[in-house]
């Protein structure tokens, strides 16, 4: 994909999505909202793919589970990849099931080798599937797990090495964790190989009823601490692909479109540096 500014399709949005002329822009979806046989959904995403790019990002999969890839889930997922042969095609690196079970959580994987042998196995079995490479998002972080035996940074980059994945870098995700958990973000990204990065997500977080904890809601415009990791991070690794997310307090498109022209502006001036 071009490594333009995309934004997250909200159906509500879809007269102006369409009609944008805004040059380089492209849309995410969340893979599960569109599993289905026909009806208003797929068409509307028919209409967006005639014009504009596509990213599936699934939130399913629970490839940090110790269990076997639901092959129904994997099987509706592929004819969504078959059919609208999107750009790019993402997952979280989380657990949602157990024991046939599913759960409406993106749940925390310890970082231990026992995990990364299955999480590889899970993210190749996938990619063997789909017949591409798929990109991997980093979690977000609310309390330290004693079970960890990697840092971070390292895990993504022998889940990567192992399976042969790319790296979804959600750059809000680094900040929540960052000031949850206690670690620099900054640093954090630059243990990123440059090479790793398929796609760069942005978003707004909020304190949580307390007052301490920050969440990842994406219910708030992009924070200027997101903003600025990310304009470090474009500054060292170049342009890459990058989403503005939002799932609450939606607003009109015209004020995410601002939003997305400002990651826009910020990867024009990192590619004219570069030529």
């Amino acid at each position: 994909m071009t490594p333009t500014a995309g934004l997250g399709f909200k159906p509500q949005h879809f007269s102006e999505a369409s009609a944008s002329p805004a040059v380089g822009l492209w849309f995410e979806v969340h893979a599960e909202n569109y599993m289905v046989d026909g009806g208003p959904r797929l068409a509307m995403l028919e209409e967006l793919r005639r014009n504009r790019p596509l990213s599936l990002h699934g939130v399913g999969l629970s490839l940090g589970s110790a269990d076997e890839i639901d092959r129904d889930h994997l099987a509706a997922l592929k004819r969504l990849v078959d059919r609208f042969e999107p750009a790019l095609v993402s997952e979280h690196l989380a657990w949602s099931r157990f024991d046939g079970r599913s759960f409406p959580d993106l749940l925390p994987v310890p970082r231990t080798n026992e995990t990364l042998n299955y999480l590889s196995d899970n993210v190749g079995r996938v990619q063997d599937v789909l017949g591409r490479a798929i990109l991997i998002e980093n979690p977000t972080h609310y309390l330290p797990l004693s079970q960890h035996r990697w840092s971070e940074t390292s895990f993504l980059r022998e889940l990567a090495r192992r399976s042969g994945c790319k790296l979804l870098i959600d750059v809000n995700n680094v900040a929540v964790g960052a000031h949850n958990v206690g670690f620099d973000g900054a640093d954090w990204l630059s243990q990123i190989p440059a090479a790793l990065v398929g796609e760069i997500h942005l978003a707004g977080h909020s304190l949580d009823a307390g007052g301490e904890l920050l969440i990842d809601s994406h219910d708030e415009p992009v924070n200027e601490t997101v903003w600025s990791l990310y304009e470090g991070l474009i500054d060292r690794i170049g342009a890459r692909p990058t989403l503005i997310e939002r799932d609450g307090n939606i607003p009109p498109f015209a004020d995410l479109l601002k939003e997305r022209d400002r990651a826009q502006s910020i990867l024009d001036g990192e590619m004219r540096l570069a030529a």
